[in-house]
């Protein structure tokens, strides 16, 4: 099974890097790789069968944009992988994704310790969900099955050891 979540996600990461490199994000320095549910895979009991072929980017990201912070540029994306999700009989809605690159020379971060909490509209807020590291960025699959704003504050340990918060939103239609 491991094997078979390796294969599947360097396929997916294939698969969409045209499409993500061809969107471009302005200055950015960071190479947004989409990629599949590794996080619903370690969480979810038993979604390593399911099928995630329908998982690659199709030019649907939602740029969070960027914050910095003690010499480091955070930049979050969503991905709704909610059709997707739905075949597979799971309620998840997005992917959320965040990147980290050194302010000053542009290179990506990707070590360290990253979690995200998550206000909804009604103004409850989830408890610490870790991100995994993932192809250049940290990530989870997340349900944001209401509209209204939702605030997701991260908060990370990078390689350097500092801790470092930033705060994104966004408006679910």
């Amino acid at each position: 099974m491991k094997n078979l979540t390796i294969v599947l996600t360097v396929a997916l990461a294939l698969a969409t890097v045209p499409v993500v490199a061809s969107a471009g994000c302005g200055n950015c320095s960071v190479d947004h790789k989409s990629t599949d549910d590794k996080q619903a895979v370690a969480a979810a009991k038993g979604h390593e069968g399911h099928d995630h072929s329908g998982m690659a980017a199709k030019g649907d990201l939602l740029d969070l944009g960027a914050k910095a912070e003690k010499g480091v540029k955070a930049t979050a994306e969503m991905k709704d992988v909610r059709a997707a999700m739905a075949k597979m009989g799971a309620k998840t809605t997005h992917h959320f994704m965040i990147s980290f690159a050194d302010e000053k020379s542009g290179k990506a971060l990707a070590g360290g310790t990253v979690a995200v909490k998550i206000t909804d509209p009604a103004g409850t807020v989830t408890g610490p969900m870790a991100l995994m590291g993932m192809q250049g960025h940290f990530g989870a699959d997340v349900i944001l099955d209401q509209p209204g704003e939702y605030k997701f504050q991260v908060g990370s340990k990078l390689a350097d050891g500092q801790t470092r918060q930033f705060e994104f939103k966004t408006l679910i239609k």
